[in-house]
């Protein structure tokens, strides 16, 4: 079991930069890719970033290409998303997701899941 706790959401001013953070426990966190999604209300959970286990590889979901980045830090067991240039529209729960192997823009392809943090963009 992998277990995956967020943090860093909060209310902020659209313009603005916020971290969120995703820290992970239990099994070995070597070989997993992680993933961030977004669900808003009464919308599909929405794939955000993924990056490899080594980081090598990241991925961006085309409303936040330029805007957000995804890092990782194995030795912490931690990855990261840094947002810039906050839009209203990205106000949503947002959850870190792991998966053994490559990342993925897939929610069913994510196995272990964190219960999510909130993010409030107001403009």
């Amino acid at each position: 079991q992998v277990q995956l706790v967020e943090s860093g959401g909060r209310l902020v001013q659209a313009g603005g930069s916020l971290r969120l953070s995703c820290a992970a426990s239990g099994r070995t966190f070597s070989g997993y890719a992680m993933g961030w999604f977004r669900q808003a209300p009464g919308k599909e959970r929405e794939f955000v970033a993924a990056i490899s286990w080594s980081g090598g590889s990241s991925y961006y979901g085309d409303s936040v290409k330029g805007r957000f980045t995804i890092s990782r830090d194995n030795a912490k067991n931690t990855v990261y998303l840094q947002m810039n240039s906050l839009k209203p529209e990205d106000t949503a729960d947002y959850y870190c997701a792991a998966r053994y192997g490559s990342g993925s823009y897939y929610v069913y392809e994510y196995r272990y899941w964190g219960q999510g943090t909130q993010v409030t963009v107001s403009s």
